[in-house]
């Protein structure tokens, strides 16, 4: 067993979430359900999911960070994950049952931390204006190319 494993505190859909997070991706499997609680694991990494009621919500100052190669990952992530839920800023958003996503292009940390800060500043100014983010136009901002 590992020594660390994300536990999630829902009001009371942790297997409805569970099941939800599991047919978003693609190397995932629920693992066990109960009435109180629900297992399951994304990419290697299990966690737990409880129904502990109302006492406590999710906030942003916790997130998944779902890393993409392509344009299309971030895509297919963003939709899936947004859907009943609400977009946010910069690629964050938080899903139906109030958890925070970050869907990110890997190419991001490059572009924003590029040497040269007239690039790097025009990447992070785009990027600030967008929700779902889009790597053309990160791309094209840090080059100087415009939209």
């Amino acid at each position: 067993m590992k020594r660390i494993t994300p536990f999630l505190w829902f009001n009371k859909d942790a297997e409805k979430a569970a099941r939800f997070y599991t047919s978003i991706f693609k190397d995932s499997k629920l693992v066990h359900t109960g009435p109180m609680s629900a297992r399951f694991r994304i990419e290697g990494l299990e966690f737990i999911a409880f129904n502990g009621g109302p006492a406590h919500a999710f906030t942003p100052a916790v997130s998944m960070f779902v890393s993409c190669r392509t344009q299309g990952e971030v895509d297919y992530y963003w939709k899936r994950l947004v859907a009943g839920g609400k977009a946010g800023r910069c690629g964050w958003l938080t899903d139906k049952f109030g958890l925070s996503w970050q869907v990110v292009p890997e190419v991001l940390g490059d572009l924003l931390g590029d040497p040269d800060p007239a690039k790097s500043g025009r990447a992070m100014k785009a990027m600030l204006a967008m929700g779902k983010l889009d790597i053309g136009k990160l791309k094209r901002a840090h080059a100087g190319k415009g939209r």
